[in-house]
């Protein structure tokens, strides 16, 4: 996973690529019951590259972005959002497999 260290670099994943962004923060509790979880999703779907955005850095990103609620994973492909699962709920491996297994096959 890569963790940029400024807008950006940030910005550089947003322009180009399949990009999964995946919001988060250390006092998130959801946010810490999927992070063991994550290196096996990315694994799971390596046509994504998949960028932590910590939403505590990246205040303005996710206030822009409309991510309301953490974890958030939002998926974009050249510059362009295909798809967003952003809740404020517990998401499991699952439930995150299957997003990115279905924004797959648009």
């Amino acid at each position: 996973m890569i963790i940029p260290k400024s807008v950006a670099e940030l910005a550089t994943y947003v322009e180009t690529g399949k990009n999964v962004f995946f919001f988060t923060a250390d006092w998130c509790g959801d946010c810490r019951f999927i992070k063991p979880a994550m290196p096996e999703i990315e694994k799971s779907h390596p046509e994504y590259t998949f960028i932590e955005v910590d939403r505590d850095v990246y205040l303005d990103v996710a206030v822009e972005w409309g991510i309301m609620g953490i974890p958030s994973f939002v998926v974009i492909e050249n510059g362009k959002e295909t798809e967003r699962l952003v809740n404020k709920l517990r998401k499991t491996k699952d439930e995150i497999n299957e997003f990115l297994t279905g924004v797959e096959r648009k």
